[in-house]
């Protein structure tokens, strides 16, 4: 890595911006790109599973590795990264799933990429390599310093290696459908949980409403009984939750055609506490997460979107947007601010690397 690291030297002595990129899937997303663009695919250091043992249930990878043979390679041992990262037109890296922090479905059962990530090795502004975390979930040394770089954007220094927790794959699956409006099947999704049904994964759209078990055979077929609902096919289900996933299903396809065709709609991601009512917001949404996820395609100004979250316990970003010229995330509180600048001086003192990508850096 000393030639990566001698780079990250020379832009800082020069002041010169870089964007870090590995395929540019999630480009669209976080604040707009700046600076000079490194393809980081293309450095063979970066690429690589370096260390698997699938007993162990962890793997540590090059940051630039694709998420898809990742996840081939853990298929192959019956094994899964449990937060279903989205993979947009089947591109990622690790190092993009690190930066961007984005979880799939499985996310509120299963844990978001914070809590899978078990150490991971940074290149920092200055060329200094870091290593940070370990293998062992009892290796807490720094471990909570690798949970800093998920959701940075990139923009605390140059994530090089990771180490991800796996997890076996499920022995039973099965998705239940029902028909219900948008408050009541917010209260089924509290209430399943509540429960303690094996859940992995909940969505409501445009009167329908799904929910994913997974688990041991027992487990699955008992809550099938209890919940009642109509058992979709396991073909049928597993485009659904897959479309979800990537973002390949109607509801995300007719919101990027809306975007593209000037429409002046953006689409909102609010992450909000699961029992918050529907909000009343004109266009179209989509709820998560058993109900703490809520996506928004709708034209409405991007302070009343802000302000319906914050009144609601939680908080908004910007998605995607043909505009982004406001803040794309919740601006930081004056309480986190200050620490967040300290973080950005510590890493990157030059401020070189992916500037205005996360909000705050």
């Amino acid at each position: 890595m000393r030639t990566i690291a001698e780079r990250l030297r020379e832009a800082s002595a020069r002041r010169q911006p870089l964007e870090l990129l590995g395929h540019g899937s999630k480009r669209f997303y976080g604040g707009v790109p700046q600076g000079a663009l490194w393809p980081l695919g293309q450095e063979p250091e970066l690429v690589g599973v370096r260390a698997f043992e699938p007993s162990e249930l962890h793997v540590t990878v090059g940051a630039a590795t694709p998420l898809r043979d990742l996840e081939h390679l853990l298929a192959q041992h019956g094994q899964h990264l449990a937060c279903e990262p989205p993979r947009f037109g089947n591109e990622g890296t690790v190092g993009g799933l690190i930066a961007t922090g984005l979880s799939g479905p499985a996310r509120p059962y299963r844990g978001a990429v914070r809590d899978h990530l078990l150490g991971l090795t940074l290149i920092d502004g200055q060329g200094q390599v870091l290593k940070f975390g370990g293998t062992l979930m009892k290796n807490v040394a720094g471990f909570d310093v690798s949970r800093l770089m998920v959701g940075a954007m990139g923009t605390l220094g140059l994530i090089a290696e990771a180490t991800l927790q796996v997890a076996p794959l499920p022995q039973a699956r099965a998705t239940l459908h029902f028909h219900a409006a948008a408050d009541d099947a917010l209260h089924a999704m509290n209430r399943a949980a509540a429960q303690g049904f094996p859940l992995s994964a909940s969505a409501w759209w445009d009167g329908g409403l799904l929910l994913r078990l997974a688990g041991n055979e027992a487990a699955v077929a008992s809550a099938r009984q209890r919940l009642g609902g109509e058992l979709l096919p396991a073909d049928a289900a597993d485009a659904f939750w897959a479309g979800l996933r990537h973002q390949t299903d109607e509801f995300f396809a007719g919101a990027v055609r809306a975007i593209q065709a000037g429409s002046g709609v953006a689409i909102w991601r609010l992450s909000v506490p699961p029992t918050a009512p529907m909000l009343k917001v004109p266009g179209e949404q989509l709820i998560e997460w058993g109900g703490a996820l809520r996506w928004l395609v709708t034209p409405l100004e991007g302070g009343r979107i802000r302000d319906l979250a914050r009144r609601a316990g939680g908080q908004a970003t910007l998605y995607a947007a043909m505009d982004k010229a406001g803040p794309v995330f919740e601006p930081p509180s004056a309480v986190l601010a200050p620490v967040l600048a300290r973080l950005k001086a510590q890493f990157d003192p030059a401020g070189v690397i992916n500037p205005g990508r996360s909000g705050w850096a």
